[in-house]
């Protein structure tokens, strides 16, 4: 497997939501559906997530790896 460049979380209330970025360009997403679903893991292209996500995702980026994962999101 990649080298992994940061994990982010846009966890909101109680359900998790994280996404994991590798050198190769692939994302992991890692989220609970509802309290009997949790740890779901998906593996997505930048373009099968939402735009919404995508600006949670770059504000809770940490600083030094901003411009990397931005890139991969091809955000804006």
């Amino acid at each position: 497997m990649e080298k992994e460049i940061c994990t982010i979380s846009i966890t909101t209330n109680w359900l998790g939501d994280e996404y994991t970025f590798y050198e190769d360009d692939r994302i992991k997403r890692v989220y609970d559906n509802n309290s009997l679903s949790s740890d779901v893991t998906e593996w997505l292209e930048p373009n099968q997530i939402s735009k919404q996500n995508k600006d949670k995702l770059v504000k809770n980026c940490p600083e030094e790896f901003k411009e990397r994962i931005m890139l991969i999101l091809d955000y804006p």
